[in-house]
Parts: C-alpha cells; structure tokens; sequence
C-alpha cells in the first residue's frame, strides 16, 4: 500500500527558507517517478520539481533557481523540497506524488503531463507566504 506523507510547511516571510519531507513507504522510491506539486487556492495544481531513483531531477520554468528537490540518498525513501526566496505567489498546498516509473523518458513526459499522471498523492502540507 503506497503512502506518501509530507511535513514541513509553515507560515513564512517574504524572502525565508522552508524545506518540505516526503516520507514515502509501501514501494521502493527508486522505481518511481517522484514530484512536488503545489495549489494556490482557485487555481489548478501545478508541478514544481520531480526527482527518479537514479537521481534525474526536473523543475518547472515557474521554480527554477529557487526550488531544489532532493532525496534521501540512505535510505531512499524520503524526498525533499528547500524553498528559497519564498515569495507571496508561493503560498499554496504542497503535494507529494508518485507513480510508477517505467523508463526516465516516461518520469519525464508524467512530469510534463502534470498532475494526472502521477496516481499517489500525499494529504498535503500548507506553505503560507506574506
């Protein structure tokens, strides 16, 4: 049974740090494909970053140079999000995802896709910016 719990968000100034967990069980994380998404309220969930087992990291145009996701090299199970430069558009819920990964091509083109691909989601950690 695939679960996926995420920590760490908070309520931040303008321009602080925070760095959300995913801890995931159930699986083994290097045969997923692995993302964070993020919805402000009335707006659609957008992708921020997605990492593989073999260490192959993406980000979205929107978080580049400001996200960095990471994953627990010993144990492999835990993925990470630093936030930096926080700003007020990033206050939204942050989300955990996974889905099975067939090929880097296919963690790739899942991550492109956006949030309907990936079918493990986490319940979700609130980020507040002002």
């Amino acid at each position: 049974h695939v679960q996926l719990v995420e920590s760490g968000g908070d309520s931040v100034q303008a321009g602080g740090s925070l760095r959300l967990s995913c801890a995931a069980s159930g699986y083994t994380q290097s045969s997923y494909c692995m993302g964070w998404f993020r919805q402000a309220p009335g707006k659609g969930r957008e992708g921020g970053a997605s990492i593989e087992g073999d260490g192959t990291i993406r980000y979205s145009d929107a978080v580049k140079g400001r996200l960095t996701i990471s994953q627990d090299n010993n144990t492999d199970n835990t993925v990470y999000l630093q936030m930096s430069s926080l700003k007020a558009e990033d206050s939204a819920m942050y989300y955990c995802a996974a889905e099975p990964r067939r090929s880097s091509t296919y963690c790739y083109l899942a991550f492109k896709a956006g949030s309907e691909a990936y079918n493990y989601w986490g319940q979700g950690t609130q980020v507040t910016v002002s």
